[in-house]
Formats: C-alpha cells, sequence, structure tokens
C-alpha cells in the first residue's frame, strides 16, 4: 500500500520510521519532509496548512492510507476533505479537532462532561477580565483561546500581570486572532503526564505513557517550547491510573464528543496534571505529542499501519498494540536562542557515528540534506532517542549519541527523564 504521511518534523519521522517496518507498506510519501525523512521516504513539496495543496498531492498519488501529524490541517478540516473523496485518513474531522483548536471549546465540553479540570474563565473584554480575576486567585494561568505555536500560555505571577498579558492578547498585537479569547485558569500543581488514546469514534485504546519536558532549560527553567524531550516507561502510570485516566478523561471524552455529534478519530492526547488531588486535565490535542512520540514509538513492537487501519475503519482494540517493557527515552538537540530567534543552516557533524550507538535512533525534526550533508533548519534539529532494558540505560545511550553530534550554538537539557531516574532509586 501506499501511505502519505503530513508533516515535516522529528513526529513524522518517528511515525514513518514506524510506517515503514510494516510489511503492507510499498511506498511512503512525506510532505514536506525533512533531511532526514528523505532518507526513508519521498519527500513532496507541498503546504501543510493549505487543504487545497494537500489534495492536489492526494489526488495525484492516490495514497491508500495518510496520516495527519500537525494540527493545522487537522483544524482546517483536512480530514473532512480527504474522507469527502474516499481517502482513508487517520485523524479527527474539523469538528472534533476544535478539542485542540479552541481552549474554550475544551473547557466548555469538560464542565458539560464533568471531566476534571481547573477552574477557568473565559473573557472576551476588559470588563470580563476584570470581573474573572476576581474570582480566580495568584498565580493565574493566561491562554490564548486558538493555535499559538507553543505561545499562547503564560503563568502570571500576579494578577497584575495577568491583566497586562491578556490585555495585550485581546489586543490582537501578541498572537493575532488566536488572542481574541483568553481563557484564565488556575494555577495547578504536580506532575505533568501525556496520556495518548487512540479512538475509533466508539472505543479508546492507551498508548504507554510519556512525560514531556517543556522548558528550555535544565531543572525546568526558562521560557516554555515546544518540548526539549520526553522519556516513556510502565513507572510512569500504574495499572490502576490508567484504568482510571481511561474511565474518568478519555472515554468520556470519546462518548462525548459522539453525543455531542463530533465522533473523534485520532489520537486523543491528554496533557494532565498529577494533583494532590487527583489528575487534573491540562489541554487535549487532536493528535501525536511531540517529542512524546519519539519515546512511545520506540517501544512500540506492532505494526502501526494496522493500529491506524483500525482506527479509520471503527474496530479498534487493545490488541492492535504490543509494547515493550523496555523505558525509551528521547532528547531534543535544537538551535542556540531557541525558543527565539536562531540562525539555521549550521552543519550538522558526527550522525553517522552517533547512529551507530546501540539502541539509538535518530529522528530528524529540523534539517534539510544537501550535497549528502545535512543542515540545521528550525529551532528543534534532531531527537536522540534510545530503548534498553532499564531506564537509566536508555538514558545513558541517548547522551552517548549526543556526544558524537555537534553543530554550531546546538544546546540541549542534560536532564531529561530526571524523576524517573530519582524515582528508580
Amino acid at each position: 500500500m501506499k501511505v502519505l504521511v503530513i508533516g515535516g518534523g522529528g513526529r513524522e519521522h518517528a511515525l514513518i520510521w514506524k510506517l515503514k517496518q510494516s510489511p503492507r507498506v510499498e511506498k511512503l510519501y512525506c510532505v514536506p519532509g525533512n533531511g532526514g525523512i528523505s532518507d526513508e521516504a519521498e519527500c513532496l513539496p507541498g503546504d501543510v496548512k493549505s487543504v487545497d495543496s494537500m489534495l492536489e498531492i492526494a489526488n495525484r498519488i492516490r495514497p491508500d492510507l495518510t496520516v495527519v501529524g500537525p494540527e493545522v490541517p487537522l483544524i482546517a478540516g483536512i480530514v473532512d476533505e480527504f474522507q469527502k473523496r474516499e481517502y482513508p485518513v487517520f485523524g479527527p474531522t474539523k469538528a472534533a479537532a476544535q478539542m485542540e483548536g479552541s481552549k474554550s471549546f475544551a473547557k466548555l465540553f469538560m464542565q458539560r462532561h464533568r471531566i476534571p479540570t481547573g477552574h477557568y474563565a473565559v473573557v472576551t473584554n476588559k470588563a470580563e477580565l476584570h470581573s474573572a480575576l476576581d474570582h480566580l486567585s495568584a498565580p493565574v494561568v493566561v491562554k490564548a483561546d486558538g493555535l499559538a505555536a507553543g505561545k499562547g500560555v503564560v503563568i502570571a505571577k500576579t494578577k497584575e500581570e495577568a491583566t497586562t498579558v491578556a490585555l495585550e492578547m485581546l489586543s490582537g498585537k501578541m498572537l493575532g486572532e488566536a488572542g481574541l479569547r483568553v481563557v484564565l485558569e488556575e494555577f495547578l500543581e504536580g506532575e505533568e503526564l501525556s496520556f495518548l488514546v487512540m479512538s475509533d469514534g466508539e472505543r479508546g485504546v492507551p498508548l504507554v505513557a510519556a512525560q514531556d519536558h517543556k522548558r528550555v532549560g535544565d531543572n525546568d527553567t526558562g521560557p516554555n517550547t515546544g518540548g526539549m524531550g520526553a522519556y516513556s516507561s510502565d513507572k510512569i502510570v500504574d495499572p490502576q491510573m490508567r484504568e482510571w485516566l481511561l474511565n474518568h478523561v478519555a472515554r468520556p471524552v470519546i462518548q462525548g464528543m459522539k453525543t455531542d455529534g463530533m465522533e473523534f478519530k485520532g489520537i486523543l492526547y491528554c496533557g494532565l496534571m498529577m494533583t494532590a488531588k487527583g489528575p487534573m486535565v491540562l489541554e487535549f490535542n487532536a493528535r501525536f505529542g511531540d517529542p512524546e512520540t519519539q519515546a512511545i514509538l520506540m517501544r512500540l513492537d506492532s505494526d502501526l499501519v494496522d493500529a491506524f487501519e483500525a482506527s479509520v475503519k471503527g474496530r479498534i482494540s487493545e490488541g492492535d498494540f504490543k509494547w515493550s517493557p523496555d523505558p525509551a527515552v528521547t532528547v531534543v538537540m535544537a538551535s542556540g536562542g531557541y525558543p527565539g530567534s536562531y540562525e539555521a543552516g549550521k552543519k550538522i557533524y558526527g550522525l553517522n557515528e552517533a547512529a551507530k550507538v546501540d539502541g539509538v535512533k535518530i529522528f530528524h525534526a529540523g534539517t534539510t540534506k544537501r550535497d549528502g550533508e545535512y543542515y540545521t533548519a528550525g529551532g528543534r534539529v534532531l531527537n536522540i532517542s534510545a530503548r534498553a532494558a532499564t531506564l537509566p540505560d536508555a538514558v545513558n545511550l541517548a547522551y552517548d549519541a549526543i556526544m558524537k553530534i555537534r553543530f554550531d550554538g546546538m544546546i540541549y537539557r542534560k536532564d531529561i527523564a530526571a524523576r524517573g531516574l530519582r524515582a528508580t532509586k
């Protein structure tokens, strides 16, 4: 079969790598792909933000399965348009993708279906803002309602700061249309958890749990990023908590979406805070997380094509997945200056030596390939992923590989999976 993957980051490279292992896949395409993906799939130029551009490619290659990586095409309605033309596509419809596209939609949905989340208020002007802040105590989490490429969340230490940030969002100067509606939330404390479930619109099957590292610096310092690393191990969530999350979060979302006439197929990403009062939902995404996917797929020992097809055809079950008990870790190597401004076009050295480290797979996130050499082309450049019998071994393998790689200005965190390592001691 012919498979098309839409996207060009580390998540998509991991998906390509796993899909390529299926004996059913004869031809892999990726739009637009990147330097590393070009070694494993045929990369095609195209604008992933344009549904028309994606349709033009699909009409040309006629894929037997399309997998959508990023959120923007999902929220733009790519699944609806592919379905109209009877192209099998993995992911939620435009209506269902609102769960990620609008934070106020998600909050109202959770309130309606009694899914645990923090106290909140939705505001659209200065008067509503001042009224809402009277009912919240500092610190206050200020979120742009729409997509803001990871820049739409600010933890304001005081109400004065919350007011300043919210007004800047509402003015449209900070984030454009994404901030014209703002969600204010109570600040929740605890350990964050990424809990992903694959849905066929009726049922939901959990993937192995992971933990993301959002801040740019060691010990969770510095600004938030798209993610600087992740790890996955069976110790993150015990079987009892896994069942609780399925029964009180994931399945109520899937059933609630169906009841509301917005059947949710694809990946439901539940971003959770494990608070002293119990798990609370921070956010939902309508697709695989990045870089959690890289660590999660390192542990998958079954055919990903079969699982995607089961979701598309409405017949998913736990039997579609076989997981390794071995932990996995992913460390992001980024350009100096990320998540702010950075320079691209830096030559990358040592990839061949790093790839020889046993148990390691290098996923490219922001690279280009010219004349057989790789160059930086994004904020997040490489994802060094490793799987081993123990978490300390997986961490050591990933950092062993990193020590063999270099490019000008490269940065990476040196404490990925530190919480998990502390737990093993």
